[in-house]
């Protein structure tokens, strides 16, 4: 199988980004973009963003999950801490996120240190979720080898079954992890692969450098 891709180009033509206009701390470029993004015309699923970790045997691996708030202090999204996603983070909190808009031709990269979020918000938020998601949440064995697709619903039958009427609690290896940035670079396309780049870089005194990086 063989297909040549060389050809494949596209000329980004967007608004630059001037360092003169940017703010001081990053999160507020974050936001800006982000809202920017949502109301976009054609963009589905603004808030999908990869994320990648070295995982246990040594190798880095990116998969895309939902960020589902951001705040001052970080990025919160929700896994089975049981899964193989969330067993390379205990082991190694290190990671990085990516969220690209191709619509605006822009992308934002972020390296940080992941934490579980207090018990009580990952309650909050389980609640929130439909009867369905939460089944799903006690169903599935994250990452874990199953014989069949038949033996995995007929345990969800079993579960809708056994929780009819009743309130789905949220199991204990289900949860929020945050990501607290070490740096976020912004990236806007720009003609002739000039492209923008402008990374905030935390400093020792919680202070944000900010530098341009070349594309």
């Amino acid at each position: 199988m063989e297909k040549d891709l060389s050809n494949y180009r596209k000329s980004y033509e967007r608004n630059p980004l001037i360092r003169e206009d940017l703010p001081e701390n990053p999160m507020e470029l974050f936001q800006k973009w982000f809202f920017e993004a949502d109301e976009f015309e054609g963009l589905d699923e603004t808030n999908a963003m990869s994320v990648s970790t070295i995982g246990l045997d040594g190798f880095p691996k990116t998969r895309i999950v939902l960020l589902k708030k951001f705040t001052w202090e970080g990025f919160i999204f929700y896994t089975n801490y049981n899964s193989e996603k969330g067993k390379a983070i205990t082991a190694n909190p290190n990671l990085c996120l990516n969220l690209f808009w191709h619509g605006l031709e822009r992308q934002i990269i972020i390296k940080g240190v992941a934490e579980k979020i207090a018990p009580n918000l990952s309650d909050g938020y389980f609640e929130s979720r439909p009867d369905g998601s939460k089944l799903g949440a006690w169903a599935s064995d994250q990452s874990q080898e199953i014989q069949s697709r038949d033996e995995m619903d007929s345990k969800l039958k079993q579960l809708e079954k056994h929780y009819e009427n009743k309130e789905i609690p949220r199991p204990d290896y289900w949860g929020g992890f945050i990501v607290k940035p070490v740096s976020l670079e912004f990236w806007q396309g720009r003609p002739n692969r000039m492209h923008d780049r402008i990374l905030y870089a935390l400093q020792e005194d919680y202070n944000w450098k900010i530098t341009r990086l070349q594309p």
